[in-house]
């Protein structure tokens, strides 16, 4: 039988880490742990003290905010997609962490204000850099904050299987070509240019890097001289269990060697990878034509809505509820339908008819009062949920390091109506 009496018994749960309070929380809920996240962010800073590369938290893949001078204390600051993320990364990282920005195309309201807010920003065309050029040499005459402006480039090379998360596409809009980047330094373009940024990884191993990397250099010839730095992007899964942290060292230092620039990397994912959970609550059970449907009081399309784009079925667990004595404090895995003997969907209360997270099988039968957790629920979860439905978010709560459980913030009615108007 797949039971647990904690969840810290999981292989992707680390040593040290409290009681999980599945039943003290309300839901649905996001529950955060402190320990957790510090260890990913020890992770990261050997790498950091192992290559003298700077590490950005990316922002799109989590931007809880309350926790940012935790990462503070071992990132150098955040990437961000726009001017809201800039500020929100000014704001709560603080005046000594670096904001670096990156946006397909700017407008011209919103560059004003970025100026004033970031330490680095990457132009997504020639064209782009033209249009702006001048305003950021002058913002940086008038001896406000220095920017360093670079070019994103599609390194034409990608392993990524899902198309909709595929950024170096020959269609991706993300970057100008190799053959583009080619023909703009022979035509003087990249005058005052001062770095060179690609992202074409999606929770992959260093290997991929490598290979992005070899394919970049010999289209190139090598990389352009003058680099002041040269940012790798996102999506490497350093924190993963296997990962290929030795590789990843070597890439870094042997980039800075053929450089002499400072290398960035922007990980999102691998900063609160495996560090939350959504805990939901069972409401009924219903008897369609075919199959049995548990109906939850957390949604796929509201509060993880990556389970749908992506698409992916994530890893949960079936808590019985209290007054199921003989069953408490265990904790069954969901597996595949078939493995064993109760298989149920998990569905959220939305009218959306695909809000199904996912069908699983059991070795008890759900029931109404019970909890189910899905892990790996901190990223891209937060940063995309939604109130469809007027569906209510989930409190955010954190356990922190001494054991003791903080709401960060509950949501209400209010939050679903100041959106509408």
């Amino acid at each position: 039988m797949e039971a647990f009496t904690s969840p810290r018994e999981h292989p992707l749960y680390r040593p040290g880490n409290a009681d999980f309070p599945v039943f003290q929380l309300p839901t649905p809920a996001y529950l955060l742990d402190e320990k957790s996240l510090e260890a990913n962010l020890r992770l990261l800073r050997l790498v950091k003290d192992a290559t003298g590369c700077r590490i950005l938290l990316a922002q799109k893949a989590f931007a809880c905010y309350p926790l940012y001078p935790l990462l503070a204390r071992f990132l150098d600051g955040a990437a961000s997609s726009g001017l809201f993320e800039a500020r929100l990364a000014r704001e709560e990282m603080g005046e000594d962490r670096e904001v670096h920005v990156y946006a397909p195309a700017y407008g011209a309201r919103e560059f004003e204000s970025i100026l004033d807010l970031a330490d680095t920003i990457v132009f997504n065309s020639f064209e782009q850099w033209d249009r702006y050029r001048e305003k950021v040499l002058e913002h940086n005459l008038n001896g406000g904050r220095q920017i360093s402006a670079g070019l994103r480039i599609n390194p034409g090379y990608s392993e990524v299987e899902v198309s909709l998360y595929d950024p170096a596409g020959p269609a991706s809009r993300l970057g100008v070509s190799l053959d583009q980047l080619i023909g703009g330094l022979a035509a003087g373009r990249f005058e005052g240019l001062s770095g060179i940024h690609f992202h074409s990884l999606c929770q992959q191993d260093a290997g991929a890097l490598s290979r992005t990397l070899d394919a970049v250099k010999k289209k190139l010839g090598g990389w352009p001289q003058g680099l002041e730095w040269l940012n790798f992007g996102g999506g490497h899964h350093i924190t993963r269990p296997g990962y290929d942290i030795d590789l990843l060292i070597n890439l870094i230092r042997q980039a800075r060697e053929e450089t002499g620039a400072r290398i960035y990397l922007e990980p999102g994912e691998a900063v609160a990878l495996d560090t939350g959970w959504l805990v939901s609550t069972v409401l009924d059970l219903v008897q369609p034509e075919k199959g049995t449907v548990a109906i939850l009081d957390s949604s796929a399309a509201c509060h993880m809505p990556d389970v749908l784009e992506m698409p992916y079925t994530p890893v949960c667990y079936l808590v019985p509820a209290p007054e199921r004595s003989k069953l408490a404090s265990r904790w069954y895995q969901g597996r595949e339908p078939g493995v064993h003997p109760y298989t149920v969907s998990l569905a959220g209360p939305t009218c959306l008819a695909g809000d199904i997270t996912g069908t699983y099988s059991f070795e008890i039968p759900p029931l109404p009062g019970d909890r189910i957790v899905f892990t790996d629920m901190a990223i891209y979860t937060m940063v995309k949920n939604n109130t469809f439905n007027g569906i209510g978010l989930p409190s955010i709560i954190l356990n922190r390091e001494d054991g003791q459980i903080e709401t960060l913030r509950h949501f209400g009615y209010e939050d679903f109506k100041m959106r509408l108007g």
